[in-house]
């Protein structure tokens, strides 16, 4: 079948621009999950200056099997091109392959949005901060470790922030006015920060923990 359908690409060349073929691969994106309506096929079959309505289908076709290829399969743009049979025109190809690759990070964002993946939290250490200056006000060095296993961005990210005393008493000040939009299991470490407050080691042990789930449920909204 793909054989039959690379022959309506050229297709494609009637267009006036290169801003309409822009659209009209915008347009197939936009309606990778509803399919084009009516109107949508009218648009692209005037910038085709097409006279039968046969002839678009195929072309249709052709895109989006080109799109998918070139997002789900994270396509590289040296390898566009390969995506293509020789019997396609040279210059239909570059063209082709220098819009699939500027439309790429964009579409890949939309899957990833579409996909509603947040990173998983691997580990978290913390150390105290200013150890060796007695008059510094006591801190913490918070680091986390999560995995983000969403596609096209998969690995392993560090996320480091350090709190002071007075950050963390605000914090938690926040914390309690809106406690009950956390989860059952945030409102319970909250009550154990709370109940460690006077010992500075147990309360940041406290509070290091609560942080990363903290992150973690904000990445979730």
């Amino acid at each position: 079948m793909e054989q039959t359908v690379w022959c309506h690409l050229p297709v494609l060349l009637r267009a006036n621009s290169k801003e309409s073929i822009e659209c009209i691969l915008q347009t197939l994106w936009r309606t990778r999950k509803t399919g084009l309506t009516t109107s949508d096929r009218c648009i692209i079959h005037e910038m085709l200056h097409l006279q039968n309505e046969s002839d678009l289908d195929p072309l249709l076709v052709c895109l989006r099997m080109l799109i998918r290829r070139c997002v789900y399969e994270n396509t590289s743009k040296e390898d566009i091109p390969k995506l293509f049979p020789t019997e396609v025109l040279p210059e239909l190809q570059k063209l082709l392959t220098l819009l699939l690759h500027k439309f790429q990070p964009e579409w890949q964002q939309d899957v990833l949005k579409d996909q509603n993946i947040v990173p998983r939290l691997k580990a978290m250490t913390w150390n105290m901060a200013n150890v060796d200056k007695e008059s510094a006000d006591p801190a913490a060095v918070i680091n986390l470790k999560l995995q983000n296993d969403a596609q096209f961005h998969s690995g392993e990210q560090d996320v480091k922030f350090q709190l002071a005393t007075d950050s963390l008493d605000n914090m938690l000040k926040a914390m309690h006015c809106i406690r009950d939009q956390f989860s059952t299991m945030v409102k319970i470490m909250l009550k154990f920060v709370l109940l460690f407050r006077s010992n500075f080691y147990a309360y940041m042990c406290c509070v290091g923990f609560l942080m990363s789930l903290l992150y973690v449920v904000r990445m979730r909204h």
